[in-house]
């Protein structure tokens, strides 16, 4: 009976919008002017026709919504939305075709909300959404079908998959309504309709995904190049700057005991004492030269550090300190020459200017979590201020920016200095992601 009223009542809208048109165009015209139209008057009914054709579609649907809430019958049939769906399938392009299936697929099921999602990168994306969201609104995502599942707007979902893979999924919300069996059949038919649709837009989508992904790693890669051609530059200033300090002062003073030495044997009168003595001071000279320059060699490339890592190279650091040092933690696997080299660099040289004035114990912790190396140098009882240790280890502090590193230097409350450094425990870009995800 609801049947037969609804349909009644469709006709009567959609005559009465007919019958308004038809006055409008042939008979008001007529009305305005009083006199006939002659010749152009036998135009009208053909413009009033054309009316009609264009306009009777969106009227039909705003009837229906009247008519449903009027007779609670819904006048869109699963068939009806088929052929809708199938219309959209075939007009315009893929991505285009989504909204108007998401609003075929509510008004066939009488859902409130229905939604097109798209499994990209192991996630699902909210592609196609009816109604529509407000404008800059973020794009909804969702972790996995449980997920979407358990969501309080979503009532019923069907998956789209390719063998095994999910590609897409529909899904309605129908508060307070049941989901009938007509509702779950209208989308299984609509998903078969569509799969070789959705697939598509969901592999180019991926896709898409993916180039803008290797794009950013490009990007990454060239940066990390960059940074880690800063870095050889500090290094090779700091390691210059090393010598020359060590070297132009000891060698002067070494040159000057072996000419004085000189001149005290070839003299008119030679004293083999003096030149005796002048030699001794030569040979001392000469032995702290060598030592200087063991310690630069072991500073710019540490053998511990090499063979047994940053903790064991910076316990022999501080075996040499004047200074007790509270050495803990480390990294339990072996990191990239220049990730432990970096945050050696940077506690050494901490602790050895740190260590030129007497006091309590200096705290050195070393911890590798969460994708990062990191050294926490603390000394309690500071001779000098954070931005006097900044400029003293400004060298290793370059070096660690420019290696991509963080750097954070304060002093707390309790008048303790505190310096934290990290490095992201891998300097290049996880090139290997394109490949594991076309794996």
């Amino acid at each position: 009976m609801n049947r037969v009223i609804a349909t009644a009542l469709r006709a009567a809208g959609v005559g009465v919008v007919v019958l308004a048109v038809f006055v409008v165009v042939v008979g008001v015209p007529g009305w305005i002017l009083g006199v006939g139209l002659g010749q152009v008057g036998v135009l009208l009914p053909f413009v009033a026709a054309t009316v009609c054709a264009m306009v009777v579609k969106p009227v039909l649907r705003r009837v229906d919504r009247l008519v449903e809430r009027l007779t609670q019958h819904r006048g869109t049939t699963p068939y009806s939305a088929l052929a809708e769906a199938a219309a959209r399938i075939r007009s315009g392009s893929p991505d285009s075709a989504l909204p108007g299936l998401a609003e075929v697929l509510a008004e066939g099921t009488g859902a409130q909300r229905a939604v097109l999602w798209l499994a990209v990168s192991d996630r699902l994306v909210a592609a196609a959404v009816h109604p529509p969201p407000p404008a800059g609104e973020e794009t909804d995502t969702a972790d996995n079908l449980a997920v979407l599942l358990d969501r309080p707007d979503t009532d019923h979902v069907v998956p789209i998959v390719d063998g095994t893979v999910l590609r897409a999924a529909l899904a309605i919300g129908k508060p307070g309504a049941a989901i009938t069996p007509a509702d779950q059949q209208l989308m299984r038919d609509v998903a078969g309709g569509a799969g070789l649709l959705l697939r598509g837009v969901a592999m180019n989508t991926e896709l898409r995904e993916r180039v803008r992904r290797a794009d950013e790693l490009a990007d990454e890669l060239v940066r990390s190049q960059e940074r880690l051609r800063s870095a050889r530059d500090v290094e090779r200033r700091r390691l210059v700057g090393e010598l020359s300090h060590a070297t132009t002062d000891r060698l002067s003073t070494l040159r000057i005991a072996l000419d004085g030495a000189r001149e005290d044997l070839v003299s008119e009168s030679p004293d083999p004492r003096r030149a005796r003595a002048a030699l001794v001071r030569a040979r001392t000279g000469l032995e702290e030269l060598l030592d200087r320059f063991r310690v630069i060699a072991r500073g710019v490339y540490p053998a511990m550090l090499r063979d047994q890592g940053p903790a064991s190279a910076l316990d022999e650091v501080a075996a040499d300190l004047d200074r007790e040092v509270d050495l803990r933690g480390g990294s339990e696997t072996r990191l990239a020459w220049e990730v432990e080299s970096g945050i050696y660099y940077v506690a050494a040289s901490a602790m050895q200017r740190l260590a030129e004035h007497s006091g309590p114990a200096l705290t050195v912790e070393l911890a590798h979590a969460d994708g990062r190396f990191a050294v926490r140098v603390v000394d309690p009882a500071p001779s000098v201020t954070a931005g006097e240790l900044r400029a003293a280890l400004s060298g290793d502090l370059e070096r660690l920016a420019a290696l991509g590193g963080e750097v954070e230097l304060v002093t707390e409350l309790s008048g303790a200095l505190v310096l934290v450094a990290s490095l992201p425990e891998r300097l290049e870009p996880l090139v290997d992601v394109i490949r594991e995800g076309r794996a």
